[in-house]
């Protein structure tokens, strides 16, 4: 079963038990993911991600103007969409696989950050952010 069809079925579910929260944020979702679709993109955990990010930046940019209540509902997508993705890497493990990049690479400065990343956002396979993995290299790096 694609992650299409997951999100109609929890889509249909949601409506059914009427929570009307959830039903918006998986049509949006089920929108963005057919829009990839035909598109030709077709990678469905980008499009989550892109979504995710979206919504916690949104919710932050709402408690900075104190519309809380607004960022609570931007928290509550963002969770809901998060349910479809992979679990995220464990501190440990991605730091070691940052340290094995830079080993990779040859890594010895911060000059040295993009390859670093480059290699390393292919190891995770989306499994982190690209924050978190951007802030490990830097420490990694010594910058």
């Amino acid at each position: 079963m694609t992650l299409v069809d997951t999100v109609k079925q929890d889509l249909v579910a949601a409506m059914k038990a009427r929570e009307a929260d959830r039903v918006g944020a998986l049509r949006l979702v089920l929108s963005e993911l057919q829009k990839s679709a035909k598109e030709g993109d077709g990678d469905e955990l980008a499009v989550l991600r892109r979504e995710r990010k979206r919504r916690l930046e949104s919710a932050k940019a709402f408690r900075e103007g104190g519309r809380d209540e607004l960022a609570d509902g931007e928290e509550a997508e963002a969770r809901t969409i998060e349910a479809y993705l992979p679990a995220e890497m464990p501190e440990g493990e991605l730091r070691g696989i940052v340290r094995e990049s830079i080993a990779e690479v040859g890594a010895s400065s911060p000059k040295d950050l993009g390859q670093v990343m480059k290699v390393t956002m292919a190891k995770v396979d989306g499994r982190a952010d690209g924050k978190r993995v951007s802030a490990l290299a830097r420490e990694e790096l010594g910058a």
